[in-house]
C-alpha cells in the first residue's frame, strides 16, 4: 500500500480505530526516514461530541510528534453537520448521507493540499463488510471500487486511500487499544442509529455469532468481484461547479451543497 518514500495522509477521528493505525504507522514510518505521515481529522460540526474527539486526536499527534492539521465542515462547506440536519430535518436523507459524502471529500481535499500520494483511513473488517452490503443494498455496486484497500486510483485527482486495517476485526483493534492504553472516543455519534449503516452492522453482527467467518466471507467476495469493476468501470470527468472528479455533471457534494443554498 505505501511506498518508501510515501507522502502518507491519516484520517484520524478520535475513535479506537483511527487512533490505534496512527499509533502503527508512526511506528512502521520511523524506519522510512523519506516517508512522511501527517493526520487529518475532520470536524463535522456535531455539538457535544466532535471536541472530544479531536482533543484526543491533538493529544495523540502531539505525544508521536506528527503533523495535525483539522478542518471543518463549516469552514469548507459553509455549513456544519449540525446545521444541515437541522435544514433538512423533514427531508429523505439522514444525517449520515449527508456526512459520509462530504467527510470524503474533505479528506480527499486536506490530503490533496498537503501534497499526500496515500490517504489511509482506519476502516476495519466491519466496516468494510457494512459497506459492502450498504452499496449492494442501494444497488450501487460500482461504488465497491472505491473500496479497493489497495487504493487503486480512479482518477488522478483522487489521493489512493489505501485502508490498512481492512482485515481486522473492529474487537480485535479494541483489544488493542486498551492493551496500548490508547485514549480514544467510546462515544457513538449521535446521529449513527438513524443510519441504514446501523441495521446492517446489528444484521451482521447476528450473522457472525451464528456462522463466524461471515465478515471475512463478504470482504473477501468484494475482493473477487473488483476485477470485473474495474473493466465495467466508466471514465471520471470532472465537476463543473468545483472541479473535483465525478461520473455526473455535478459531484455529489456540490450537488447536497446546492439543496441547502
Amino acid at each position: 500500500m505505501f511506498e518508501h518514500d510515501s507522502r502518507i495522509a491519516i484520517g484520524v477521528s478520535g475513535g479506537k480505530d483511527s487512533l490505534s493505525l496512527l499509533h502503527i504507522m508512526a511506528e512502521i514510518e520511523r524506519d522510512f526516514s523519506m516517508a512522511k505521515l501527517t493526520a487529518i481529522t475532520v470536524d463535522e460540526g456535531i455539538q457535544n461530541y466532535r471536541d472530544e474527539a479531536i482533543k484526543l486526536a491533538e493529544e495523540a499527534t502531539k505525544t508521536l510528534g506528527i503533523e495535525h492539521l483539522v478542518v471543518s465542515f463549516k469552514e469548507l462547506f459553509g455549513h456544519s453537520l449540525d446545521e444541515i440536519v437541522e435544514k433538512t430535518k423533514n427531508g429523505p436523507l439522514t444525517p449520515c448521507s449527508f456526512c459520509g459524502v462530504l467527510r470524503r471529500r474533505a479528506l480527499n481535499t486536506s490530503a490533496k493540499m498537503i501534497g499526500a500520494d496515500r490517504l489511509a483511513t482506519a476502516h476495519n473488517l466491519d466496516d468494510m463488510a457494512q459497506t459492502v452490503l450498504l452499496n449492494m443494498l442501494r444497488g450501487d455496486h460500482r461504488r465497491l471500487l472505491l473500496l479497493d484497500p489497495r487504493g487503486s486510483p480512479l482518477s488522478d485527482m483522487f489521493v489512493a486511500r489505501v485502508k490498512p486495517y481492512c482485515e481486522i476485526p473492529e474487537r480485535e483493534s479494541t483489544l488493542h487499544a486498551y492493551i496500548r492504553g490508547i485514549r480514544f472516543q467510546s462515544r457513538p455519534c449521535p446521529y449513527a442509529p438513524a443510519s441504514m449503516r446501523s441495521d446492517i452492522r446489528d444484521f451482521l453482527d447476528r450473522m457472525e455469532v451464528k456462522r463466524p467467518g461471515t465478515k471475512f466471507i463478504v470482504f473477501q467476495s468484494m475482493q473477487k468481484m473488483l476485477p470485473q469493476l474495474e473493466q465495467e468501470n466508466r471514465v471520471f470527468g470532472t465537476c463543473k461547479r468545483c472541479g473535483e472528479p465525478t461520473t455526473q455533471d455535478l459531484c455529489r457534494a456540490c450537488s447536497i451543497l446546492e439543496d441547502l443554498s
